[in-house]
């Protein structure tokens, strides 16, 4: 592959791609805070971002090192992904089915949840270093950045939806968050075994 229009190209519709399901996760983030303020949106934006690039650098990297051992890890991932978003989307459903308890107040996301929520929607791009592989470190890296950049601006579009529809859902959002990031997981799953 050569350094050309069609290359940055390529690499924005790999963005768009993989960016998909931390969008919908955005989107169910979104939903369940929608009092979020600017910094905790660019944050959850970032961390999405971060490992969409992560992700297939760390992909490129087994490729050309442990191909083989990755192989054989390919068929757990859809796995790990159903299983991670089960739990968030789990966990915030029966948070919103439960009554309200004002001792405890709805914070949102957390950290530990988020960076779960990026490992889960990101773990698919491992993949992508296979795609990637005929491609030199550089351009590889300079690939998996133009993912990242797409994926932080599509996650701030989804956290700005959820927000909007969320103040118009009030109590029920967190509900349909939980239902959301389970469904996304079910799809990862489905689509990667079938």
């Amino acid at each position: 592959m050569e350094w050309n229009l069609l290359f940055v190209f390529n690499s924005v519709l790999l963005g768009v791609g993989l960016a998909m399901d931390a969008f919908s996760v955005s989107l169910a983030n979104g939903l369940a805070e929608p009092d979020m303020k600017a910094g905790k949106m660019l944050t959850i934006a970032g961390v999405f971002a971060g490992f969409q690039a992560l992700m297939p650098m760390t992909g490129w990297i087994c490729v050309h090192t442990i191909a083989n051992y990755f192989q054989s890890f390919r068929k757990f991932i859809p796995w790990i992904a159903l299983i991670l978003l089960v739990i968030i989307g789990g966990q915030l459903l029966i948070s919103g089915i439960r009554p309200d308890d004002s001792e405890h107040p709805h914070t949102g996301v957390g950290l530990k949840a988020l960076l779960v929520q990026g490992v889960a929607t990101s773990i698919d791009a491992l993949s992508v270093g296979f795609t990637i592989s005929d491609y030199g470190w550089v351009m590889a890296l300079v690939c998996s950045l133009i993912i990242a950049a797409v994926t932080f601006m599509i996650c701030m579009g989804g956290l700005k939806l959820g927000k909007k529809f969320g103040t118009k859902l009030a109590g029920k959002a967190e509900i349909l968050g939980g239902i959301i990031l389970i469904a996304i997981g079910v799809e990862i799953f489905l689509s990667n075994m079938f």
